[in-house]
């Protein structure tokens, strides 16, 4: 058989692309991602390789200086990346999310202004939907947004930027009050251009210092606090107002693809420790991985690790199609979060009292798993709409 998470029907462009970021991963990532993770170190020469190979321009148009590829194509590169650190993949998500949303909704004067310079990494953008009272009750946003003329003031707090500090583009979510009945017609994406770094990086915008995580380490997660912020209607995006909570959709829809691709790199890596050491490791005589105990646990994280790939590739070929994929999305986002956390935990147990010490990869494999049970929504949340979803092909008649 062929060796698992494995993708048909690829292009030749495709396949050297993918070819490139894995040996780029096992060469640049991999030997200096521990080190990088304990010492909570932003990994700058990494970023610096990513943007020489173009993959901050990974899905933006040629005509805007990015390589024009595919969900998929950029799917399957997240998953090369998370199995080399997790962290690093999620200094492009973000971005990604945020030029994703510009190109689809921007206006051609945003595009023109944005996307090239997004497609070298010098412009890298961040998403701003959570708050410190809600995360998934979108529709309850409490930062508000005030129209004076031609100019907004923003009030309120935002919670859980990724790259909040070494973005200098924020992708904003605030109430601007449209005056309609329903709640999230009532939102507005904004494109808030800021200084990186921390503190009161322009009058009226905040970025505290980097919260604190148990993983996800290296790339920086902070709030950002709004009070006074003053910011010019030309960078609503789309220029019109109350269409937020369909731009956040779009963006969030794209961003459970990638935390499924994520969740499927951490596997897929789990599983290559746990194969590696299972043929090392002698108990009673002989390799571990002869004794059936120890057989059945790599044959189930392997069929975990196939399964979760494959959902995750649906989900993104569908999007490519134009499709509506909100429930192929969650239901990928979903089982590759929980076979992930899953298949990181049987590596751990194969790997014994290794597997505790900060020598051994799988400890931090087993602080970054748990993150994509709750990132991009929880599990539950991925029910709720996988739900909805079939409850609407499946209507009782």
């Amino acid at each position: 058989m062929a060796r698992l998470a494995q993708t048909a029907g690829l292009t030749d462009v495709q396949q050297d692309i993918l070819a490139t970021v894995k040996g780029f991963v096992d060469k640049e990532i991999i030997p200096h991602a521990q080190a990088l993770e304990h010492a909570d170190a932003y990994p700058t020469d990494i970023v610096e390789g990513m943007k020489e190979m173009g993959l901050f321009g990974l899905t933006i148009p040629e005509e805007y200086g990015g390589l024009g590829e595919s969900l998929l194509t950029y799917a399957l590169v997240v998953e090369q990346i998370a199995r080399g650190w997790m962290s690093v993949s999620g200094v492009i998500n973000t971005h990604f999310i945020v030029a994703h949303m510009v190109r689809h909704h921007g206006t051609e004067a945003q595009k023109k202004h944005y996307l090239p310079r997004m497609a070298t990494g010098e412009v890298r953008g961040s998403f701003s939907m959570s708050e410190p009272d809600l995360g998934s009750d979108v529709a309850a946003i409490k930062t508000r947004a005030r129209r004076d003329d031609d100019m907004y003031t923003v009030d309120g707090a935002k919670m859980w930027l990724t790259n909040g500090g070494s973005s200098n583009l924020i992708a904003l979510l605030a109430r601007t009050d449209e005056g309609d009945e329903k709640p999230h017609r009532n939102l507005t994406t904004f494109l808030v251009d800021k200084p990186e770094g921390f503190g009161e990086v322009v009058p009226g915008l905040t970025i505290p210092g980097k919260i604190e995580k148990m993983g996800y380490k290296g790339v920086d997660t902070t709030e950002a606090v709004f009070d006074g912020f003053r910011i010019c209607k030309n960078q609503v995006l789309g220029g019109t107002p109350g269409q937020g909570f369909a731009h956040m959709m779009d963006g969030v829809e794209v961003g459970r693809v990638n935390v499924a691709a994520r969740a499927c790199g951490i596997a897929i890596r789990a599983f290559e420790l746990a194969v590696d050491y299972a043929q090392q490791r002698r108990t009673f005589g002989k390799p571990i991985a002869e004794h059936q105990a120890i057989a059945f646990k790599l044959a189930e994280m392997a069929t975990k690790v196939e399964a979760a790939h494959l959902l995750m590739v649906n989900a993104a070929r569908l999007k490519d199609s134009g499709q509506r994929n909100d429930v192929e999305a969650g239901m990928a986002k979903l089982l590759a979060s929980e076979y992930c956390a899953e298949v990181t935990q049987e590596s751990f147990r194969i790997h014994g009292g290794y597997g505790y010490s900060k020598e051994y990869e799988i400890e931090r494999l087993m602080r970054e798993a748990p993150f994509l049970l709750i990132g991009e929504g929880t599990s539950e949340i991925q029910k709720t709409i996988i739900s909805r979803g079939l409850l609407r092909e499946y209507r009782a008649k």
